[in-house]
């Protein structure tokens, strides 16, 4: 029997049950958690405060909503979140214990012990206040995939200033701006970063835009790829010889449970950016609760990877704080998922044993199109547990990832939440929950999800509408750093100042179910039907042939809205007319005629960032002849080059 067959015969499976053996050893098998949790949120989230981190001051209280939507959470107590990170496992004799098995594109290795990763926060955070950081200053981080970007991050929670990462990928234009607007006092920064065994200069374009920064007063330059880059005279300093030059103690500094951790600016493609903060306290309960029963952690035997960016928040809060905080062991890989070989993955997962493997949709996507011989190359047997993250996933990615890399013997959690809500919102328990194909399944025991109507804001028990969250939650933002108003206005002002807006259409099933489409400005309106593009890229993908899709509406004379469908071919297989109407024919099956693409436009691939997120925004702005907006966060910009002249050709042909 080919793969293909058994994935169809899979898809006739409507719900996956964890597995006797796995039940029997998850730290959550009991699913009265979800009704003790939501008959007292408060007291339940309290609970998991106080268990699961080390307070100097224990708080007394859970929630304090008196102004909503500026709402705080143990607020009168005080913890410092490097120490819950570091310290407390290394005096409880887990300083030998491997924190990160970090990998390079070119093959080097190093295995970062939780003691040494606190010798160097200590002596990074003496060197912080050594260049005049103090509490609340703000502190830019430009780095890539290595373990100075998490030593950076917990040198600042140690002395409470504040971080603001900004993702490697992203232009040095695009540092200025998040550094002008969070007026940041220093920035660390490197040398070079590699990509695909080329290397860029990073430090010098850095300068050509920081130039007349009035706030910045310093820059540290980590020497990672070791070529040359300027350093100017009284402004920079070298990272390594920072360290080397510091006191190694440093005690950690207590903190305000609702002292700022940490801002992660959004996207500015299509308005200023949003620089969504995070305080302390709350923040740290939602990632450590999360990590550990979402992933069923278990520290003293996982080998957990999350394959993200730190540069986005699934880095900061499943890569840094939420691993870090349970103590668990990590991997940390620097490159892409095709150098030096389209096996690397999976070699890493052989090499360092790796029991959880949490990953995006996009990048599932990809190995189903380069084939399922890739990584049955390596041994995965390790693997225990897998995880989905960054947009919803088709049922065709689930079942591969399901069968080919999980051996069918590996739960999946497909997660939702965003950079605002800080943690998981959405997700089955691995223990508990029966998982469907492309549903997130259930809120997360404490939180509180509903689906209303756009015009009406009437809940929707069994249909489509707006996904909301109707209750506070530890994690979530505290505010847009700076924009009070804006923050009000962007969330909580279609349904009022207790609803948040999460900005994502979803349905929810007969069973409760929840099953996120997409953005809710990611719908097609044709002939006065919405049609949700992820749902038709579902059905696209559903064809034997296809590897990947991406679906947007294009403006339509006849029709106001009509569906046009970027198609990427697994391989070998040569686009055709006849081809077209298949994967027209497969739309209209399962979802329906009128969800038909009106165009399709096959690709040989699709404009990605480095995270492996596809940018929707640019093939709208291509289908409708706009101007392009900023490409310079792509995994390869020469993509748009390539579509840009293929829709080209389809306007031409079509007059």
């Amino acid at each position: 029997m080919g793969l293909e067959q058994e994935l169809n015969e899979l898809l006739e499976v409507e719900k996956f049950e964890p597995s006797a053996e796995f039940r029997a050893g998850a730290l959550l098998s009991d699913p009265s958690v979800y009704a003790e949790a939501s008959a007292d949120p408060e007291a339940w989230w309290l609970r998991q405060a106080t268990e699961l981190l080390d307070w100097v001051q224990e708080p007394s209280q859970g929630l304090d909503a008196s102004n909503p939507p500026f709402y705080k959470w143990f607020a009168d107590g005080r913890l410092n979140a490097s120490a819950n990170c570091l310290d407390r496992h290394v005096e409880a004799g887990l300083g030998d214990r491997v924190a990160y098995h970090w990998r390079g594109e070119e093959g080097e290795e190093r295995d970062v012990t939780y003691a040494q990763l606190l010798a160097d926060v200590k002596r990074f955070a003496n060197a912080l206040k050594g260049i005049g950081i103090g509490k609340g200053d703000v502190v830019g981080i430009y780095l890539p995939m290595i373990p100075e970007v998490v030593v950076a991050m917990l040198a600042c929670a140690r002395i409470g200033a504040v971080h603001n990462v900004v993702f490697g990928g992203f232009s040095a234009e695009a540092v200025r701006e998040r550094m002008e607007f969070s007026e940041a006092k220093a920035l660390i920064t490197v040398d070079g970063a590699r990509r695909k065994g080329k290397t860029a200069p990073i430090k010098a374009p850095v300068d050509e835009q920081m130039g007349d920064l009035a706030s910045l007063e310093t820059i540290v330059v980590v020497r990672h790829t070791g070529i040359d880059c300027p350093m100017q005279e009284g402004r920079d300093r070298f990272y390594d010889e920072l360290l080397e030059a510091a006191d190694p103690e440093c005690p950690p500094e207590p903190l305000d449970a609702e002292d700022p951790l940490f801002i992660l600016y959004t996207s500015g493609s299509t308005a200023k950016p949003k620089g969504i903060l995070h305080t302390t306290g709350g923040y740290m309960t939602g990632v450590t609760a999360t990590h550990r029963y979402v992933f069923d952690i278990k520290p003293e035997s996982d080998v957990y990877w999350c394959a993200a960016d730190v540069g986005w928040v699934t880095g900061h809060s499943y890569i840094v704080y939420g691993p870090l905080s349970n103590g668990v062991t990590s991997v940390m890989w620097e490159g892409a998922p095709d150098y030096p070989h389209k096996g690397v993955w999976w070699e890493n997962v052989a090499r360092y044993k790796a029991t959880i493997l949490y990953a995006a949709p996009t990048a599932i996507r990809t190995f189903i199109k380069w084939g399922a011989e890739i990584p049955a190359e390596h041994d995965l047997s390790s693997l225990r547990l897998l995880g989905s993250v960054g947009e919803p996933i088709n049922p065709k990615a689930w079942l591969w990832y399901h069968k080919v890399i999980g051996g069918e013997r590996c739960p999946i959690v497909d997660t939702w939440w965003q950079t605002e809500t800080g943690a998981i919102m959405i997700t089955p328990l691995p223990g508990i929950t029966a998982t469907k194909p492309g549903s997130a399944t259930t809120p997360f025991p404490g939180v509180g999800a509903e689906v209303m109507g756009e015009s009406d804001g009437e809940l929707i028990e069994n249909g489509k509408g707006l996904l909301v969250l109707t209750r506070p939650w530890p994690s979530m933002l505290r505010t847009l750093y700076r924009e009070e108003e804006r923050f009000v206005e962007t969330y909580f002002s279609k349904f009022g100042r207790e609803t948040y807006l999460v900005g994502d259409a979803a349905r929810r099933d007969e069973d409760g179910y929840f099953w996120v489409i997409g953005r809710s400005d990611d719908a097609v309106n044709v002939s006065g039907h919405l049609l949700s593009t992820a749902e038709v890229e579902s059905a696209i993908v559903h064809h034997e042939k296809v590897a990947e899709a991406a679906v947007i509406g294009q403006s339509d004379e006849d029709t106001g809205q009509a569906i046009c469908a970027f198609v990427t071919l697994v391989a070998d297989v040569e686009p055709s007319d006849e081809l077209v109407e298949e994967v027209r024919a497969e739309v209209a099956e399962h979802i329906g005629k009128l969800a038909r693409p009106k165009r399709v436009i096959w690709a040989d691939d699709l404009p990605k960032t480095r995270s492996g997120k596809i940018m929707r925004r640019l093939l709208r702005d291509i289908a409708e002849g706009r101007a392009m907006g900023d490409v310079t966060t792509l995994r390869d910009p020469a993509v748009m080059e390539e579509l840009e002249r293929k829709v080209a050709a389809r306007r031409d042909e079509e007059g």
